[in-house]
């Protein structure tokens, strides 16, 4: 048989742990912003795009601080490295802040890169950071060179070696 007092405890817990949820999400907004934009796969976010560097991509989440400024913030599946994040993920953080300076004309201040078990990163968006983008930019953007060295053990394990032009016999 259930009592009043037994209703009166479950909405007391539910009200309990709806107030732990709000409360949650009020200090993740204060750390990394209101959440404005998210890519979810059954609705992708808007692709943000640059035409002056050719670069596209749409950010896991976008938020906006209370100053104004939007963050870009990629999730990761992974655990977080015990190293910090590698050199691929900051410059992806780092394409992304360049697009969200791009499409809304203020430079983010950082960008934020949160793994699977919590883990979570602020790449402050720096002007070495924008270089080093733009450097490896350039670089991509030049014709390949030819300056591998082919070698069966080499050919044998690329992904390449079905369209490669230059492998080893």
């Amino acid at each position: 048989m259930i009592t009043e007092w037994t209703l009166f405890a479950v909405g007391g817990g539910l009200l309990l742990v709806g107030g732990l949820v709000a409360l949650a999400r009020v200090r993740e907004q204060r750390r990394s912003g209101r959440l404005v934009q998210a890519d979810l796969p059954n609705k992708p976010g808007t692709l943000l795009r640059t035409p002056r560097y050719r670069i596209s991509g749409r950010p896991d989440e976008l938020r906006v601080l209370r100053d104004g400024r939007t963050i870009p913030l990629e999730i990761k599946s992974r655990p977080t490295p015990r190293s910090g994040p590698p050199a691929s993920h900051r410059i992806q953080v780092a394409a992304y802040c360049l697009l969200v300076e791009e499409t809304t004309g203020r430079p983010p201040p950082f960008g934020l890169l949160r793994y699977g078990d919590g883990g979570e990163f602020r790449i402050d968006w720096t002007p070495e950071l924008r270089e080093q983008l733009l450097v490896l930019r350039r670089e991509l953007a030049t014709p390949y060179d030819g300056r591998a060295t082919p070698s069966p053990a080499r050919c044998r394990r690329c992904a390449w070696r079905r369209s490669c032009d230059r492998a080893a016999a």
